[in-house]
């Protein structure tokens, strides 16, 4: 048994997972309600034997936290909108043989109802499937047991994605939305 499985099991967690392990994917988690979302979904994808890069505020990238997240994969995000950080991922994912990437739409642990649409684009744009991951603390359960795949209408395909998060609970519920 690995150490992240073990350490899972310790605090009382699982794993569930039916998707295969993609060359190249975007993984939706939610819901994002605490800093520990970090650490529960690191774990549970190392203790399958999968590697994931994620999205991390760039305000994370001072010395030495800027050692450990560029060690673990982390991409920091520029706090400015208008950035290109979407089609800087585009190309990486298109350059890459494999590549996959944790992306928390809702973009912060705060409780918000407009979620960030940039993984549907990137997702769409690079042709790669979007596995959606889920936090349940109520169950103690992560999940990555169903694949998206992003048609061109972003609205339906975030309403349909939401749909399927509304049946989670993340460690703090009062910070997650679905509407």
């Amino acid at each position: 048994m690995s150490i992240s499985k073990t350490i899972l099991k310790c605090f009382g967690w699982k794993v569930v997972c039916s998707v295969p392990d993609y060359p190249k994917s975007i993984i939706c988690v939610a819901p994002h309600t605490s800093n520990w979302d970090f650490m529960l979904g690191k774990l549970a994808y190392w203790s399958l034997g999968r590697h994931a890069g994620f999205l991390i505020k760039e305000t994370w990238f001072f010395f030495p936290m800027n050692l450990i997240f560029k060690a673990l994969g982390g991409i920091p995000v520029p706090r400015k909108r208008g950035s290109s950080l979407s089609e800087t991922l585009i190309e990486k994912f298109k350059s890459a043989l494999n590549m996959t990437l944790a992306i928390t739409p809702e973009g912060t642990r705060a409780k918000v109802t407009q979620w960030r649409t940039g993984f549907l684009h990137i997702a769409r744009e690079a042709h790669i499937p979007i596995v959606l991951g889920a936090i349940d603390a109520e169950n103690k359960t992560i999940h990555l047991e169903r694949t998206f795949h992003p048609s061109d209408d972003i609205n339906t395909d975030m309403r349909e994605i939401k749909n399927y998060y509304r049946q989670f609970k993340g460690l703090i519920p009062e910070n997650f939305s679905a509407e």
